[in-house]
C-alpha cells in the first residue's frame, strides 16, 4: 500500500528523482575523492534550484529529462510533498557541504558528504527515500498531537 500525503494533490515522477538522486550521488562520489569544494557548489546549486521551483536551471533536472525522453520511460508519479521536504534536507546538507569545505572543516564535511551519499544511493538503488520517512514520521506524530489527543 503506498503512502499517500494528506496535505497536497501535487504529483512528481518518481523516476526523474532517481535519476537525479543517481547525479547527486555520482558527485558526492567525486567531491569525497576529490575534496573539492567546487562539486559541493555544484550540489548546493542544483537543490537550490529546484526548490526553488526552477528546474530549467538545475542542471540534473535538464539530464534527467534528457535521460528519461531519450530512453522513452513513462512518468512513474507519486506524492509531492514527502519528496519535497527531502529536497529541503538536500539544500540543508549541501549548504553545510559548502560552509564546512570552505571553512576547511574537511571531517564534518566528509561526515556530511557519505551520509548524503548513503541516502542518494537509497533512493537510486531501491527507491527508499529517507527523507521522505522522516517526513512521514512527522506527519505521523502531528497526528497524535492533535484532534484531542494530546497528553496532558
Amino acid at each position: 500500500m503506498a503512502q499517500v500525503c494528506p496535505i497536497s494533490t501535487r504529483r512528481v515522477d518518481s523516476n526523474m528523482v532517481r535519476v537525479i538522486s543517481f547525479q547527486v550521488a555520482l558527485f558526492t562520489i567525486i567531491l569525497l575523492i576529490t575534496k573539492e569544494s567546487a562539486f559541493a557548489f555544484v550540489l548546493l546549486f542544483d537543490f537550490l534550484m529546484r526548490t526553488l521551483r526552477k528546474p530549467q536551471l538545475s542542471p540534473f533536472h535538464l539530464i534527467a529529462k534528457f535521460v528519461l525522453e531519450g530512453w522513452g520511460i513513462a512518468p512513474k508519479l507519486c506524492d509531492e510533498s514527502p519528496k519535497r521536504f527531502a529536497l529541503y534536507l538536500g539544500l540543508v546538507t549541501s549548504l553545510f557541504l559548502v560552509v564546512f569545505y570552505a571553512a576547511g572543516f574537511t571531517t564534518f564535511a566528509t561526515a556530511i558528504t557519505i551520509i548524503l551519499l548513503i541516502c542518494a544511493l537509497l533512493e537510486t538503488l531501491f527507491d527508499f527515500c529517507i527523507g521522505c520517512k522522516i517526513y512521514y514520521a512527522i506527519q505521523i506524530g502531528k497526528g497524535f498531537l492533535s484532534n484531542g489527543r494530546n497528553i496532558k
